[in-house]
C-alpha cells in the first residue's frame, strides 16, 4: 500500500460524500467542518479559487484508492496574518469550530506528515497555516506536533482557553452525568428547569435531516427577534451570512447531518440549538433563545433537555460546545473541558515570520484591554 497526495478542486469534492463519510467512521477524530457540505456552504462566501483542499489516498490491492485524510484550507492575506499570505482552517471560522483534519486513526502519522510535506513542497501555496481553533490535546494535537518535528517546521500558539465538552462515560446515565458536570449547581439548575413549568406545558422536539431543515426559519425568526437583531447581527440581518447558513443547512440535512432541538412553552419555542454530526461526533453550531423569557435561563434548560434525549436514545461520543475565547466555559452544563487555542505553523522553518508576529501582537492587544476593563 502507497500514499498518494492530490489537490482537489471546491466544485468537485462535492462528489467525494460517500468517501468522506467513510473516512469519518475510521478518523483520529471525525469533523464535520471539513466535510463537502461545509465546504460547498462556505463556497458562497469564499472564492473557489482561494480553497486549497489537500487530499491524501491509499492505493491499493488491484488499482482501488481509499481516502485517507482531507483538509479543506482558504487562501488568506489580511492584518490576522501580517498581511503575509497564510493558509486557515476552517474556511469561515465564523461557524465553524474546529481546525483539525480528518485523518485514517491506524495511519494517522503518514497521512498527517503526508500533508505538511506536500504543503511543504507546493511552490504555489504559503509557508505558514493559521489554525484559529485547534485543540491543544488529544490524538489530532500529538499527531499534528510530531509531524511538525518531522518535517522541521515550527508550531507556535497563541490564545488559549477551555472548550466545554461533553464525553460520556461507561454506564453514565443522564443524571448520573448531570450530577457530577453540575456538582454543587445541580439543584439550582434544576430548580430553574422546574420553574418554567409553572407558566405552562414545557415540551422538547427534536428534528434531524429535513425536518430540521424545514424548522430553520423558525430558528433564525427567534434569534432575530432577540438583542442580535436589534444590533443588526442576527444571521438573518446579514443576506451573506444567511446565504451561507441555509446552505449549510441544506447540506448537511441530505446526510441527516443536521439536527435541531427546541424547548417549547405551551407550543411555542423559548430555545433552539442547531447542530452538526459526524460520525457519532455533534457540534454545537448556534443556540438562541426567547429574551423574555431570559430570567428562567431558557437555553441552559434547552441544553439539559438536549442531554436527557440524547442519553434516552444513542448519545454522541463527543459533543463539542463550539465554544470561542469569549465565552465562559461556566454557562455550559457540559463536564469535560478541552484545552483550545490558535496555533501558526511555520512549514519547514524554525524561526518565526509576520503571521506569528501578528498573532502575538492581537494576542496582547487582547489582554491589554481585558486589563483596561478591569
Amino acid at each position: 500500500m502507497s500514499i498518494v497526495v492530490r489537490r482537489i478542486r471546491a466544485a468537485d469534492y462535492a462528489a467525494l460524500g460517500p468517501a468522506f463519510a467513510e473516512l469519518s467512521a475510521r478518523a483520529l477524530e471525525p469533523n464535520p467542518h471539513m466535510a463537502p457540505a461545509a465546504v460547498t456552504a462556505a463556497m458562497e462566501l469564499v472564492e473557489a479559487g482561494d480553497i486549497v483542499i489537500v487530499a491524501v489516498w491509499f492505493n491499493e490491492a488491484l488499482g482501488s484508492e481509499r481516502l485517507a485524510g482531507i483538509w479543506p484550507l482558504r487562501r488568506a492575506r489580511d492584518w490576522r496574518s501580517g498581511f503575509a499570505p497564510v493558509l486557515c482552517a476552517p474556511l469561515l471560522p465564523l461557524y465553524e469550530v474546529s481546525s483539525i483534519p480528518v485523518i485514517d486513526r491506524d495511519h494517522a502519522d503518514d497521512v498527517m506528515q503526508a500533508m505538511l510535506r506536500h504543503l511543504l513542497s507546493a511552490r504555489d501555496l504559503p509557508d505558514s497555516l493559521a489554525l484559529p481553533l485547534m485543540p491543544l490535546e488529544g490524538p489530532s494535537h500529538t499527531v499534528l506536533t510530531e509531524a511538525c518535528r518531522v518535517t522541521g517546521s515550527r508550531l507556535a500558539t497563541f490564545e488559549r482557553w477551555q472548550r466545554p465538552m461533553l464525553i460520556p462515560q461507561a454506564g453514565d446515565t443522564a443524571e448520573t452525568y448531570l450530577r457530577r458536570a453540575l456538582g454543587s449547581g445541580y439543584k439550582k439548575r434544576m430548580q430553574q428547569v422546574r420553574a418554567i413549568a409553572k407558566h405552562g406545558l414545557v415540551g422538547f422536539q427534536r428534528r434531524r435531516g429535513k425536518a430540521a431543515r424545514e424548522a430553520l426559519e423558525s430558528f433564525l425568526t427567534l434569534e432575530a427577534a432577540g438583542w442580535k437583531g436589534k444590533a443588526g447581527t442576527a444571521i438573518a440581518s446579514t443576506p451573506a451570512d444567511a446565504v451561507y447558513f441555509r446552505t449549510l443547512a441544506d447540506r448537511f440535512a441530505e446526510s441527516d447531518g443536521l439536527q435541531l432541538d427546541a424547548l417549547t412553552l405551551d407550543g411555542a419555542p423559548i430555545a433552539m440549538g442547531l447542530l452538526v454530526e459526524s460520525a457519532g461526533r455533534r457540534h454545537f453550531l448556534k443556540i438562541t433563545y426567547d429574551e423574555t423569557q431570559s430570567r428562567h435561563s431558557p437555553g441552559r434548560a434547552l441544553t439539559i433537555a438536549m442531554l436527557r434525549a440524547d442519553f434516552a436514545g444513542t448519545p454522541a461520543t463527543v459533543f463539542d460546545s463550539g465554544a470561542g475565547d469569549g465565552v465562559d466555559a461556566g454557562t455550559y452544563i457540559w463536564g469535560e473541558r478541552r484545552m483550545m487555542g490558535h496555533v501558526v505553523i511555520g512549514l519547514g522553518r524554525k524561526r518565526p515570520a509576520l503571521p506569528e508576529f501578528a498573532a502575538a501582537a492581537r494576542q496582547n492587544l487582547r489582554r491589554l484591554r481585558e486589563r483596561l476593563k478591569r
